[in-house]
């Protein structure tokens, strides 16, 4: 076992139980914090893998796009900070989504174990030039169509907070 090998272990253990975190928390801001540590150690687990364009994207798009944008909203909405019980599940159906997610982590395990233990795949090397070069030429277009529907929660999540909050002072 390379030291490569332990940095990715390491990486997808915090990045995975971060994404426990951020599932389990009742939390709701907590749950953004901790989905931004889950986002940030897949990172790493590129950063080692080699990917560091992959890796900077995600850092970019997904830690300082998309969870800066769903904390800002919950800012704006005025959400509840501490556990809401409007927002609870019962017990049954805890029970039922841990077993669901036990059968599909069995059924992963199931198909993926077995190859795990096959030769290696030959890898070719991939230049980060390639990839910057297909994401701004070939894909700039759904590129920034994304960056233009972010724009328009942001401004839509501004909206809705500005109307729940005139309601609500004239109404006291």
């Amino acid at each position: 076992m390379t030291s490569l090998d332990l940095a990715f272990a390491a990486a997808g253990a915090v990045t995975l139980a971060a994404a426990v975190l951020a599932v389990t928390t009742r939390h709701l801001v907590h749950s953004a914090l901790w989905l931004v540590l889950s986002l940030g150690g897949l990172a790493g687990c590129y950063l080692v893998l080699g990917a560091e364009l992959v890796a900077l994207v995600q850092v970019l798009v997904y830690v300082g796009a998309v969870v800066v944008l769903v904390i800002f909203a919950l800012m704006l909405t005025r959400a509840p900070i501490g556990p809401s019980p409007e927002h609870t599940t019962s017990r049954l159906h805890r029970a039922l989504a841990a077993l669901l997610g036990g059968g599909v982590t069995a059924l992963l395990l199931a198909v993926l174990v077995p190859l795990a233990g096959r030769e290696a795949v030959a890898r070719t090397p991939v230049v980060s030039a390639v990839i910057a070069g297909d994401l701004f030429a070939t894909w700039v277009w759904p590129f920034e169509a994304l960056s233009l529907l972010l724009l328009l929660a942001l401004i839509g999540a501004f909206s809705v907070a500005r109307l729940t909050g005139g309601r609500a002072q004239g109404e006291s």
